[in-house]
């Protein structure tokens, strides 16, 4: 009898009825609960109709029928793996890695039953935060094969999270070698290439990025790394998040779509107003909205946090948690748990201050657990639609000098706007400012500067770097100290256009108070386009320094120009690279002109909304209003 209907079940499983075949098999469990072949078979069916959870539970009964079969030990650590990558849980992951690291203790025999435990080891160990584990597993993946064009480039990425950038490159090629068209090789290979500023076949690289966009080709294209990508346009960048979201988040759709989630306002005055991040610790985004978190009107509004990050233990942190009405860590909770608990909060309006970086939980929304879902700070440029009828977020705040009007059908959410798209703390942290000297900046040199990350720096915009420099004889260029790689490449490609490798600086990392007040030895500071100063930018302005910068079309590429717009500085606005080179000429051999600008910068910023909080916490919940009036009338 167990045979027949395992029989029947198989064969109805390799005619594609799989509903058929699944019923066969509930009959035969329900007789036979411990038919291992039944078990596995289920679990495929499942996992093929990504019932995940289902498939997991299965592989666990069939595991603990017969302990010792070391196929159903990988086959559940894949399938904790896939879970726990739809949910974003830790607990999944380290599972995961238990079933790999036992199956390896097995001591297979066979090259590539060795060569995929330790590749999945690996994949498992990086996202539970080890990389150098994860590297060294990646490593003896390869040694059982060598060709593995996805281990090279896993192992390049773990590579990049240690800052081995160089190694990093170097796996990334490899895998194209052995896989050209392993689409997100392409994308991590081009985006570290700018990180080191090699420059070499890059407009190559950028074009075949945005071919593969162009054709919705099923590649995982990092939206954050195609904003930084020159040439790109706000619809292709539009175009990216869709296929991004489409890609990664379909799983979590569907299961959230199985069990929706119903938002029931609690009838109270005051909206709760949620914002979600993972960096509320001692990063840029706390000196953007620390002060306004402070600055909320409690009397209307219940502030919570929702923290998926470290908790890094210093006086920014501290200073957040104090801040919220609530400070909920959700770091080791699965998307659907987190977003269970923001709907059981009653949260009306949720805002993701993260977007699609590196430690996004995007997926957090993309289970729609609030009554209105709000994109602000973390990603600048639209995230896309969820499905084809509806957009991944309702809102995108943003300002008019960002987004004009005639650019909203490049975003898929409602544009909101407020006086300035940028929120700042006026308590930013500030040290003594240190010595020219220990700045390695000469008396008496006129100081260029550009504290933005290399990956930024486009080699037009450093040719016209290059011109400045021999334009006027006395002057330097201070630049951030990223990576030993830049640096090299950065001196390599002034020399070769004939600028001694004196004339840049390079700043060392130091804290956000040393990094403040060393910019008093600045002069003018050069944005970089078509990725702008951010936060970069707003530092500079607060403590006086002058920006000047090359706005385009995308909203990364037009940040700096809201922002000095917001001061009164629209002359530092450009449009082009010929007169922000004029611009950058004409400050640099007028010193009146200059210590005009700096004095106009220092009377506007004390009246500018961009440095007053409560001012922009009033306009901020105007918008949540607007928001929620919005959406009572649809209801």
């Amino acid at each position: 009898m167990p045979h027949a209907l395992y029989a029947q079940a198989l064969a109805l499983y390799h005619a594609g009825q799989l509903n058929q075949a699944e019923l066969a098999l509930g009959t035969l469990l329900s007789q036979h609960p411990q038919h291992v072949d039944a078990l596995q078979l289920m679990a495929i069916i499942c996992y093929q109709s990504e019932r995940i959870v289902d498939a997991t539970a299965y592989y666990r009964r069939a595991l603990h029928c017969q302990p010792n079969n070391n196929e159903t030990r990988q086959a559940l650590g894949h399938c904790l793996m896939q879970s726990g990558n739809q949910a974003q849980h830790l607990a999944q992951f380290a599972q995961a890695a238990l079933c790999f690291t036992e199956a390896l203790s097995l001591q297979p025999k066979d090259a590539m039953d060795l060569a995929a435990l330790h590749y999945n080891l690996g994949n498992a160990q990086r996202e539970l935060g080890q990389a150098s584990d994860a590297a060294q597993h990646y490593r003896a993946a390869l040694q059982y094969d060598p060709n593995d064009a996805d281990t090279h480039n896993n192992l390049g990425n773990v590579q990049r999270e240690l800052g081995q950038l160089d190694l990093a490159i170097q796996s990334y090629q490899r895998a194209l070698s052995l896989k050209p068209k392993l689409h997100h090789a392409q994308v991590h290979l081009a985006h570290q290439k700018q990180h080191v500023c090699d420059w070499q076949g890059l407009p190559e690289q950028i074009a075949a990025i945005r071919q593969l966009v162009a054709t919705g080709a099923p590649a995982q294209i990092s939206p954050f790394a195609f904003l930084a990508m020159p040439g790109t346009t706000a619809a292709e960048q539009k175009r990216c998040a869709d296929l991004w979201v489409a890609q990664r988040y379909r799983a979590l759709i569907a299961h959230g779509q199985s069990r929706p989630f119903q938002h029931r306002h609690s009838g109270q005055k005051k909206l709760k107003i949620a914002y979600l991040s993972a960096d509320f610790r001692l990063h840029p985004l706390a000196f953007l909205i620390t002060e306004l978190i402070e600055q909320h009107d409690r009397s209307g509004y219940e502030i919570h946090a929702y923290s998926y990050g470290p908790n890094d233990q210093s006086t920014a942190r501290a200073r957040l948690e104090k801040a919220f009405d609530q400070f909920h860590d959700i770091r080791h909770v699965s998307d659907m748990a987190a977003a269970k608990q923001i709907n059981d909060d009653g949260i009306d309006i949720l805002l993701d201050l993260s977007g699609f970086t590196q430690t996004s939980r995007t997926g957090i929304v993309a289970l729609k657990p609030a009554a209105i879902h709000v994109n602000w700070l973390g990603f600048p440029g639209s995230m896309g639609m969820l499905t084809q009828d509806k957009a991944l977020f309702d809102y995108l705040l943003t300002d008019a000098f960002i987004t004009p009007a005639d650019s909203a059908p490049d975003y898929a959410e409602k544009l909101v706007f407020l006086p300035c798209y940028q929120a700042n703390d006026s308590q930013r942290p500030l040290a003594n400012p240190p010595s020219r000297a220990s700045c390695h900046l000469a008396d008496g040199a006129f100081v260029y500067c550009c504290f933005n990350q290399t990956f930024k720096i486009t080699p037009e915009l450093f040719a016209v770097w290059m011109r400045l420099l021999k334009a006027q004889s006395n002057s330097v260029l201070w630049l951030l100290a990223c990576n030993p790689w830049a640096k090299q490449n950065l001196i390599k490609a002034a020399l070769a256009q004939g600028v001694a490798a004196d004339r840049l600086i390079f700043a060392p990392r130091v804290s956000i108070a040393e990094h403040l007040a060393r910019h008093v030895h600045a002069d003018l500071f050069l944005d970089t386009q078509p990725y702008n100063a951010h936060t970069t930018c707003s530092d500079a302005l607060w403590m006086g320094l002058p920006v000047l910068s090359c706005v385009g079309s995308t909203f990364s590429a037009r940040v700096a120009g809201s922002l000095l717009s917001a001061v009164g500085l629209n002359e530092m606005i450009t449009d082009n690279l010929a007169d922000y080179e004029n611009t950058a000429h004409y400050y640099a051999k007028n010193p009146q002109a200059l210590l005009a600008l700096k004095q106009k910068l220092n009377a506007n910023k004390t009246r500018s909304a961009l440095f007053k909080p409560a001012d922009f916490a009033r306009e901020l919940e105007a918008r949540y209003q607007t928001m929620w009036q919005s959406h009572l009338s649809s209801a």
